[in-house]
């Protein structure tokens, strides 16, 4: 299983890294939708929905929503140059990060929460557009960042955010197999543990360190980096679980069987759904 993960990983790092970096901004965009789209796909398995056209009904939804706020928010309109980001932007930001502090409730009562969610596709439904709708807009708040004076630096935004997150699953990986014997949250992932979780923070903040160094970041810079990865970490562990919660309570070990050794979509973004929209929020408050 192992070297299944890593030669998938091996195939999809570099297209990943590709598409960020050379794709024009409409392109990753829709590439983005589509990724998006393949995930709506896999959620609907979580809302019980077994019949094809149903599944199909929610991609249909799901991509409708994020079609529309690509036509009411342009993507390469995305940061204005006087007042910054629009404002309808950040509040669903918001309305992404108000998600996840529920979904975190959610969790962490969990399985008693899940009464109050787990018989209703429509609530389920709705948990997954708000996981995966603003996933696309982060990416795309990211991307575009002064993408007129410097195409690439939207880019670098991203890759740094895409670093910490595989920084951290690999740290928390290694540090787990090897030390981890404290349940995280047995009730939702019997696999992960605090040493593991505390190891992917501290493969990450190295990652952090690493680059402000070779950046020459000041000690201000340096502070505020290091607060932000803590977080982020954090809520990458959010995101696994979360997915993690609604798996076991469909009965289903992956979202899907499209990647060999990871799983579905949901398996490989699951930790990127509730860090873009956090990070992107971030960026917008202390850049």
């Amino acid at each position: 299983m192992l070297k299944q993960r890593i030669i998938t990983a091996l195939i999809l790092a570099p297209a990943a890294i590709s598409a960020i970096f050379y794709l024009p901004i409409n392109y990753f965009a829709l590439l983005l939708m589509a990724i998006v789209g393949i995930g709506s796909w896999e959620w609907a398995r979580f809302m019980g929905l077994v019949d094809t056209m149903q599944r199909l009904a929610y991609v249909v939804v799901t991509s409708a929503i994020i079609a529309a706020l690509w036509v009411l928010l342009p993507v390469d309109e995305t940061w204005l140059v006087i007042t910054g980001v629009q404002y309808e932007i950040t509040s669903i930001l918001w309305l992404s990060v108000l998600w996840w502090g529920i979904a975190a409730l959610l969790m962490f009562l969990y399985p008693k929460s899940s009464r109050f969610w787990a018989n209703n596709k429509f609530i389920i439904a709705l948990f997954g557009c708000l996981t995966l709708v603003p996933t696309w807009l982060a990416f795309m708040v990211l991307r575009t960042n002064n993408y007129l004076l410097d195409e690439f630096q939207g880019a670098q935004l991203l890759m740094y955010l895409f670093m910490l997150v595989w920084s951290a699953d690999v740290g928390a990986y290694f540090v787990g197999k090897s030390l981890g014997k404290r349940k995280l949250m047995p009730n939702v992932s019997p696999g992960k543990t605090i040493e593991g979780f505390l190891g992917g923070v501290v493969c990450a903040s190295i990652l952090t360190v690493i680059v402000g160094f070779s950046l020459q970041w000041s000690s201000d810079k340096f502070m505020t980096a290091l607060i932000v990865t803590l977080l982020i970490t954090s809520i990458s562990v959010l995101g696994d679980l979360t997915e993690s919660m609604f798996k076991r309570q469909a009965g289903v070990k992956d979202s899907g069987t499209i990647l060999p050794g990871h799983g579905g979509i949901l398996d490989r973004i699951d930790s990127l759904t509730a860090t873009a929209p956090v990070f992107a929020l971030c960026y917008i408050l202390l850049a």
